[in-house]
């Protein structure tokens, strides 16, 4: 795609971009979203009517429940920040991506095989078995491999930049990209018994890879849910909302203190456990002072609408966009909390901590990676507008009251749970047995696959509207227009 920019002479100079593939990561994320969320509302149900398990070693809870997190996390998100960065990286620095199309789209087929391979795997039962289900030792080279491959295109491009300013998104996507580099390798060390064979012997042990699980698994809610799709934020805000960043020395501080607070917070998941006390309180600490830069990114998110805040009522897209924010601050005040070790008591191997994830995961991941698709399609396909911005509308809503049912019956089943679990008789003995705290929370599992229907119903709705947005109709429908008092009331 041949776009116009701003010469650093003043005059115009055409810019040939690499978007085919954006597109191509485009389609991919629509589709992995589609997959994740399906299956994501089958183990729902399967936890309400364990039935559904089937008595089939591939269809049980403990081989779909990682394909469901790795389909949501890893291609679903992990397609949408290929296709942001990559679209985001080369207007941000006026230069078509570094190694041409061809090392581009090695990092999307590569990514793609990463995706087959790894699931694949979790249904045959092939993972070193970790909290994360760790792919086996060759899943995992390969994905090294493009991972490096994908430094090279982003990094190139950042260096070979027509720009003299690098844009804030852009640090942290690369902070996002080096980060999860190291992260990966690091928990993925294992020793394969042959290579011919897909077996293998982790490297940690004990509470080492205990530590080294979570150093792992929180800091890639921190760079690969957080830093990753805070990029996304710096750019497709301002853009919807035809608003500068609120405050782009609050961006500066967000990105240095949010970088070199994450790392630490790791060992909050492990309190109560054989890990030392002093890292159990040093993780907790470190939690706790990182609801500062992250509030600090929320606020700049929503500020940016200073001027503006009459077009939500006539852009669902930048609805979206506004909404996972503030998602994105609620998640990052439940986290700190949680993470105090009076809260974890109670919070700890419970429901309410799945209520958590998923207010980040869908509230801000989610909902931010749909107003970018929304953003998206119509710029790489050349269209006027959206098919309907009504479906937009539709899907904001039904996908908004998904989870509310889901994280509100997460929230009440996990606090039951915890009450129930530490609850006793007047003689010192526990008052309920497990299977009555399972029993308790049957009618809050339906509620709870109740919303990922209405998630997912949201998802096709979504690919419908893009589906038809890319063969170029449009919907005869009234289109939203600003009126001149709205526009002027919000000046």
């Amino acid at each position: 795609m041949s776009e116009t920019a701003t010469a650093p002479g003043g005059g115009q100079a055409a810019v040939e971009y690499i978007d085919d593939v954006v597109k191509k990561f485009t389609i991919a994320t629509t589709f992995w979203g589609v997959v994740g969320f399906l299956v994501g509302v089958v183990i729902a149900l399967q936890l309400a009517f364990p039935v559904l398990n089937l008595d089939l070693e591939w269809t049980t809870f403990g081989r779909l429940r990682p394909v469901h997190t790795s389909a949501v996390i890893f291609a679903f998100g992990g397609n949408i920040l290929f296709a942001t960065s990559y679209y985001i990286v080369q207007r941000t620095c006026r230069a078509p991506l570094f190694g041409g199309a061809g090392l581009a789209n090695f990092t999307f087929w590569g990514y793609q095989l990463f995706i087959v391979l790894a699931a694949s795997g979790y249904v045959l039962g092939i993972s070193q078995g970790k909290e994360y289900a760790e792919p086996e030792w060759y899943v995992d080279i390969w994905l090294t491999i493009v991972w490096v491959a994908y430094l090279v295109v982003f990094a190139g491009t950042l260096l070979k930049r027509k720009e003299p300013h690098i844009y804030v998104a852009n640090w942290f996507f690369l902070a996002f990209i080096l980060t999860v580099a190291m992260l990966h390798i690091v928990n993925a060390l294992a020793v394969p018994v042959s290579f011919t064979g897909a077996k293998s012997y982790i490297v940690w042990a004990g509470v080492q890879d205990a530590l080294t699980q979570w150093w792992y698994g929180h800091n890639a809610v921190g760079f690969f849910l957080t830093a990753g799709f805070l990029g996304m934020m710096y750019y497709l805000i301002p853009k919807q909302a035809e608003r500068p960043v609120y405050s782009y020395r609050l961006s500066v501080v967000h990105f240095w203190t949010l970088v070199f607070l994450y790392v630490w917070a790791g060992p909050h998941h492990l309190h109560y456990t054989a890990l030392p006390d002093w890292a159990q309180t040093l993780g907790m600490t470190f939690s706790v002072i990182l609801w500062m830069p992250s509030w600090g990114g929320m606020i700049n998110g929503i500020m940016t609408l200073s001027g503006a805040w009459h077009k939500l009522r006539t852009d669902p897209v930048l609805r979206f966009m506004v909404t996972s924010v503030a998602f994105y601050g609620m998640s990052t005040f439940e986290g700190p909390a949680m993470s105090i070790k009076a809260v974890n008591s109670l919070s700890h191997y419970t429901d309410w901590t799945i209520g958590h994830v998923h207010s980040g995961a869908l509230g801000w991941v989610a909902f931010v990676s749909f107003g970018a698709l929304y953003f998206l399609v119509p710029k790489l396909w050349n269209r006027e507008r959206l098919y309907s911005l009504r479906m937009v509308t539709h899907h904001f809503w039904i996908a908004t009251l998904g989870i509310v049912l889901y994280i509100t019956s997460m929230w009440i089943s996990g606090i039951m749970q915890g009450l129930m679990w530490r609850a006793y008789d007047s003689l010192g003995f526990l008052q309920y047995s497990f299977i009555e705290t399972v029993e308790a929370m049957h009618p809050y599992y339906v509620i709870r696959a109740l919303g990922g229907v209405l998630f997912l119903l949201g998802s096709f709705i979504m690919v419908y509207n893009l589906w038809m947005t890319a063969k170029g109709h449009l919907k005869d429908e009234d289109v939203f227009e600003e009126a001149p008092h709205a526009a002027a009331a919000g000046a």
